[in-house]
């Protein structure tokens, strides 16, 4: 049976090189150790790598090559789970983003039906100014009752602040300076015979006459008093 040496391959290999120096060495008359063990046992090593079949020493560098393939095999297989965990991490954030956006999304969008709904609701409960049987006089609560039945909830605070501030709710209030009229002080008061020719006694058709104004040209009673607040007119 062919022996190999126990350091290898490439140990032998070595060993050889070293042998094969050490013989030129002494025949070009160059000093060698005196310790003639050493020369034999590298005289040795050479002997058993040339005792080595060579079908053997290719088995040797092949399993090298194996060694070395399994372990770049096994880094690139670490980096590629890796590489599968940061993208499973970012996709993950990514649908938990697009999750998170569209229930904002409906969310908004149910208080937007909500909110119109309400509106409509507003809208369909406020009576019209012919809807109030006509008085020969009415108090300020009775005005007020009746602009809450004819303004949408969501308005009637900022109608009353403007009324408020424009006639304290006295639906015969006249400026002696300009002519405004009535409860939104008209200017003229003639304007409101628009909404009817009772205007002059009845508030409830300057209540009609008033939201109508304030709906065409600023939107809305709240829209009116952010003016009226800035402006201290509208």
């Amino acid at each position: 049976m062919s022996r190999i040496s126990v350091r290898g391959f490439a140990v032998a290999s070595a060993t050889a090189v070293t042998t094969v120096g050490a013989v030129v060495g002494v025949a070009s008359g160059s000093t060698q150790p005196s310790n003639g063990d050493s020369l034999e046992a590298t005289a040795a090593d050479a002997t058993l790598l040339a005792d080595i079949p060579m079908g053997q020493q290719a088995q040797v560098q092949v399993s090298s090559l194996t060694e070395q393939a399994d372990a770049q095999a096994a880094a690139a297989d670490a980096s590629a789970k890796k590489t599968a965990e940061e993208a499973a991490r970012i996709s993950a954030a990514k649908t938990a983003k697009e999750k998170k956006a569209a229930a904002d999304e409906e969310a908004e969008k149910a208080e937007e039906e909500r909110a119109d709904a309400e509106a409509r609701a507003n809208r369909d409960s406020v009576r019209d100014a012919s809807s109030f049987s006509a008085k020969a006089s009415y108090t300020v609560a009775e005005v007020q009752a009746m602009a809450r039945q004819m303004v949408p909830a969501d308005q009637f605070q900022c109608f009353s602040n403007i009324v408020n501030h424009e006639s304290t709710w006295n639906y015969r209030a006249q400026n002696p300076s300009s002519g405004a009229y009535g409860l939104v002080q008209a200017l003229p008061g003639s304007k409101m015979s628009s909404a009817g020719a009772d205007w002059q006694t009845n508030p409830a058709t300057q209540i009609k006459w008033g939201l109508n104004y304030m709906d065409s040209r600023y939107g809305s009673p709240c829209g009116a008093w952010s003016f009226w607040q800035a402006n201290h007119w509208y």
